[in-house]
């Protein structure tokens, strides 16, 4: 071992998978950031003096004797009210031209929040989207997925809670982005002119897949510094999170542990769970709602990934292209919102229910109407 300003070296690697390295050293802390042969890696697996580092790019063209070096800590975000429209890569460093961020320098991937800081869910998330508003009213502090197939619009909608929600603040956290969704959300938001309400971290598809990982502890760190220090209320939006799954997979792949449900990890469950769980409303004031796409795989909900989503969150959104009109609209036979029943017709109208209940009826009658029609039976 070598040491050179402060930093711990090391030139030996025991053994190479596709994705991650081991190696002998002392002093390693679980989650430890590190380089190998200059790419960014990860500490996942912390046994005595043995380190196995997950490499972010993959480890093509590193050799045994590549240089290890540790910087003594895990990946960290700078945070200040100077987050307001950026956009960042899954390290905390800007990708839009800006300047380097500075601020107080917080841990990613902390725990969830204690217990007895939370309160109850009851005050009203407006979306602006009608079909989420009337039918499956939102709360902050919920946490909910939007369950689409990989050719809907997901993002398009997103784009519009982005910008007509009421909230503070919202943190976008994309994993897999095309560069053409990347630049949607960037010439959205700064057309529409909420830029400085919006934090954004940004993977692409051509970035490193395993760097998706970071991408959601980023948004949920920024999320408590404007939830718990600014006492906002902060929206974040994650997408997709089928995408990160995918992460997980390769990980666990490459490192020859036995894979459960759908060739996911065994711990898939834990990892959503930490992520979602940061949803909160404080005691104090300020809170943290997550809504986060999942792309469904040819419509099976049943997926480990939609399957595992749905115990952890309270309720869903389904996407669904409506042949009538041509459009993609929210479900409302296949959506919910557990947490409704805390703010409709009491922080909205008092007949709230009743028209919610009204036009959920009519919907059905219109939907069994058109099958009759299609089926040549006779319109009652």
């Amino acid at each position: 071992m070598k040491t050179k300003a402060f930093q711990r070296i090391y030139t030996k690697i025991s053994k190479i998978t596709k994705a991650t390295c081991e190696i002998k050293a002392s002093g390693v802390r679980y989650g430890e950031l590190a380089w190998v042969n200059d790419r960014p890696a990860q500490a996942i697996s912390v046994t005595n003096d043995s380190v196995t580092l997950q490499v972010f790019a993959g480890t093509e063209g590193i050799a045994s004797k590549s240089e290890v070096v540790f910087s003594g800590m895990p990946p960290t975000l700078n945070v200040s009210d100077l987050l307001a429209g950026r956009f960042l890569d899954g390290y905390g460093d800007p990708i839009d031209g800006g300047p380097k961020l500075v601020g107080e320098k917080r841990l990613i991937n902390g725990p969830a929040v204690n217990p007895v800081k939370r309160a109850k869910p009851s005050t009203l998330l407006a979306t602006g989207i009608a079909g989420i508003d009337l039918n499956n009213t939102l709360v902050t502090g919920q946490k909910i997925p939007f369950f689409a197939d990989p050719d809907q619009p997901y993002n398009q909608v997103l784009a519009e809670v982005a910008m007509r929600a009421e909230a503070d603040k919202i943190i976008l956290g994309g994993m897999g982005l095309s560069n053409d969704d990347y630049l949607f959300f960037k010439n959205t938001f700064a057309n529409a002119g909420v830029l400085d309400k919006i934090v954004s971290f940004i993977n692409t598809s051509e970035d490193p897949p395993l760097e998706r990982l970071l991408i959601p502890d980023m948004a949920c760190t920024a999320a408590e510094y404007f939830a718990n220090d600014q006492q906002q209320n902060v929206l974040v939006l994650l997408t997709d999170m089928t995408l990160y799954a995918d992460a997980l997979a390769i990980v666990a792949n490459k490192m020859d542990q036995i894979p459960s449900k759908d060739s996911m990890p065994g711990s898939l469950y834990s990892d959503l769970a930490s992520i979602y769980e940061k949803s909160i409303q404080f005691v104090h004031g300020g809170s943290i709602t997550i809504i986060a796409v999942t792309t469904l795989n040819e419509g099976d909900i049943t997926h480990a990934i939609p399957d595992n989503t749905g115990y952890i969150t309270e309720g869903q959104l389904f996407l669904k292209h409506d042949t009538d009109i041509g459009k993609v609209i929210v479900d409302p036979f296949r959506s919910l919102s557990r947490l409704k029943q805390n703010v409709i017709g009491k922080k909205t109208r008092e007949d709230h229910p009743q028209v919610m209940n009204a036009l959920i009826r009519l919907y059905a009658d219109s939907v069994e109407a058109n099958t009759n029609r299609e089926n040549w039976f006779d319109l009652n």
